[in-house]
């Protein structure tokens, strides 16, 4: 069955470093996310890292996601003031143990000379039974959540007198 890999953008009016804080303080996620309402990682976050992921899907349903932080590369900012940030994690559940569902997320953000910061991210699934995994549910969630940073980013931003 062909699908598309669970996706969301959104341009946010925050400075780049301002998005990746919102994004690395895995603590504050209850406070602002509908999707990833709770995220279990030691602090400050590192590669190799496990981190347990609590969702909320839209019904109400919930859901506990093993993952392992796989990249993480905070903002850098060029001489023309365009900036780069990564983070990613691998689905570590029993689904991809047994080489069912795999999964990696990629989280970017862009951010052109005194533009807004982009957000993108995709679920990149493989494996036979990546329809059990709920893509379109996925894709919700993504959207939820990209809504959300969108807004706590740009709060956070406002109340600090950040600009980019």
């Amino acid at each position: 069955m062909a699908y598309e890999h669970p996706k969301a953008t959104v341009e946010i009016d925050a400075p780049i470093e301002a998005v990746w804080r919102v994004m690395v303080e895995t603590e504050s996620y209850a406070v602002w996310n509908p999707f990833v309402v709770r995220a279990e990682t030691a602090q400050p976050a590192a590669v190799g890292n496990p981190i347990v992921l609590h969702v909320t899907w839209a019904n109400g349903g919930r859901a506990r996601s093993p993952e392992r932080i796989s990249a993480l590369d905070a903002p850098v900012v060029g001489e023309d003031g365009a900036g780069v940030a990564y983070l990613a994690y691998v689905y570590e559940g029993w689904p991809a143990r047994l080489g069912l569902v795999r999964g990696v997320r990629h989280q970017r953000l862009t951010q052109r000379p005194g533009g807004p910061t982009r957000y993108e991210t995709v679920e990149e699934f493989s494996g036979p039974l990546v329809g059990l995994a709920g893509p379109a549910r996925v894709a919700d969630g993504f959207r939820r959540h990209a809504a959300a940073l969108k807004t706590r980013a740009e709060t956070l931003a406002n109340e600090s007198g950040l600009d980019h």
